[in-house]
C-alpha cells in the first residue's frame, strides 16, 4: 500500500468491520492510536476529521425498482416494511425528497410563500386617527365623474326598459285586448239579431250595427257606427263613415259607396294585409236581414290623408264611371305609420237574404 496518513473509517466500521459486513484487512485499532502503530497520537494533535458530506439524495426523475422488503442493502441495513411516518412539524425540518420538502414549506409558510409580517399585522388592527379615518373614507368615496356616469347608465337603461315595453303593449298587448273586444262585440251582436233585440235604422255612434268577412284573408270584424279612435277602431272594428262631409250611404241604399275605417298595425289590424287582395276576391257584409257581397275592382296603394274624393258616390280613381252600390276600405300606408292612406274598392254583385243561408263566398 502506499504511504500517506490513511483516511479514518465512518462511524459504525469499528473493530475492522465495514456497514457491508466484509471484514477489513489489518487489525482493529484502539481509539487515540495511529493507523499503522500502536501509538497515540501526540497531545498537540487532533485526530483527522473527514469534511462534512451532505446525505446522498437517492430521488431521481427516472424510473427505479423498489427494493422489496426484507433484502439486505450493500450497507449493511435490513429493509422491512414499517408504518408510514406522521407528518412531519410545521416546524421542524423538512425530511425525505424535493418533493417533500417542499409541500413541508408550503405547510409553514402558504401557498404563495412567506407569512405576513407582523408590522403589517400591527398596521391593520391598530385602530385609525381621525385622520387617517377621513382620509380613508375620502380615497374610497366615488368621484364626480364617476356618480355621473352611473347616473346616465341608469337613465338609459331605464329609457331602454321603458321603450320595450311600450313596443310591447303596441305590438302585442293592443292586438290581444281588442281581438277580445271585437269578439264579444260579434257575439252580442249574433246574439242580439237571433233575439230581435237590434232592428235596422239609425245607429249610435259606436254601436255594431253589421259583420265584414274578407275571407281570402281570414277576417271577420264588427262593424260599428263612427269612425272614432276609442269607441270603435281601437277596440279592433272596423268604422263606418256616417259624420259630417263624410258620410256615406248604407250597404241596403239602392246608390252609394258604403265607406269603412280600419287600422292597418296594432289594435286588432284587421285591414293589415288588405293590399293583398286581389280583383274578383269576394268582401262580404252581413247585417240583420240580409247578406250583402262585393266583389274587389281596384285598388290605390297610397293618397293623401285628405283625399276625401275616394269616398265619393263614383269615387274618383276607382275606375268606376257611373253611379253603383259600392264599398272602399280606408286604412294607413306604409305599415306603422299614418302618413298616408291605401284604398281598396268593391262592387255589390249579390244581395241574398239571411233566412236562405249564407252566400257561396262564406261556404266555399
Amino acid at each position: 500500500m502506499a504511504g500517506g496518513v490513511r483516511r479514518p473509517r465512518r462511524g459504525g466500521e469499528v473493530g475492522g468491520a465495514r456497514p457491508g459486513g466484509g471484514q477489513g484487512h489489518g487489525v482493529t485499532a484502539a481509539p487515540g492510536t495511529d493507523w499503522y502503530g500502536t501509538e497515540g497520537y501526540p497531545p498537540s494533535q487532533e485526530p483527522y476529521q473527514a469534511p462534512y458530506e451532505p446525505p446522498v439524495d437517492e430521488e431521481t426523475v427516472a424510473l427505479r425498482i423498489p427494493e422489496p422488503p426484507g433484502e439486505v442493502r450493500p450497507d449493511g441495513e435490513s429493509i422491512s416494511a414499517s408504518p408510514a411516518p406522521s407528518a412531519p412539524s410545521a416546524a421542524g425540518p423538512a425530511t425525505g425528497g424535493r418533493a417533500a420538502r417542499r409541500k413541508a414549506a408550503k405547510r409553514r409558510h402558504g401557498r404563495h410563500g412567506g407569512s405576513r409580517r407582523p408590522a403589517d399585522t400591527d398596521a391593520m388592527t391598530r385602530p385609525l386617527s381621525r385622520v387617517e379615518a377621513r382620509r380613508q373614507a375620502r380615497a374610497s368615496r366615488p368621484s364626480p365623474a364617476v356618480v355621473a356616469s352611473r347616473v346616465i347608465g341608469e337613465v338609459f337603461i331605464t329609457t331602454g326598459v321603458l321603450m320595450l315595453l311600450f313596443v310591447t303593449y303596441q305590438l302585442w298587448w293592443t292586438n290581444v285586448r281588442a281581438h277580445t273586444q271585437a269578439g264579444n262585440e260579434a257575439s252580442q251582436l249574433q246574439d242580439d239579431w237571433a233575439s230581435g233585440k237590434r232592428n235596422p235604422g239609425t245607429f249610435e255612434p259606436g254601436q255594431g250595427f253589421a259583420l265584414l268577412y274578407i275571407p281570402k284573408l281570414d277576417v271577420v270584424v264588427p262593424i260599428a257606427e263612427g269612425t272614432s279612435n276609442k269607441r270603435v277602431l281601437d277596440r279592433g272594428m272596423v268604422g263606418h263613415y256616417a259624420e259630417g262631409a263624410l258620410k256615406t250611404a248604407m250597404p241596403e241604399a239602392k246608390t252609394g259607396n258604403f265607406g269603412l275605417a280600419g287600422h292597418r298595425n296594432t289594435h286588432g289590424e284587421p285591414f293589415r294585409y288588405i293590399n293583398r287582395l286581389d280583383p274578383g276576391d269576394p268582401i262580404v257584409v252581413e247585417t240583420q236581414d240580409t247578406y250583402f257581397v262585393y266583389s274587389m275592382a281596384s285598388i290605390l296603394p297610397v293618397t293623401s290623408p285628405s283625399n276625401v274624393s275616394v269616398l265619393d258616390p263614383v269615387p274618383k280613381d276607382s275606375g268606376f264611371k257611373t253611379p253603383g252600390r259600392y264599398i272602399t276600405l280606408t286604412t294607413c300606408t306604409p305599415e306603422f305609420t299614418s302618413k298616408y292612406r291605401m284604398i281598396v274598392w268593391g262592387k255589390m254583385v249579390e244581395e241574398r237574404p239571411r233566412s236562405k243561408g249564407k252566400p257561396d263566398a262564406l261556404v266555399s
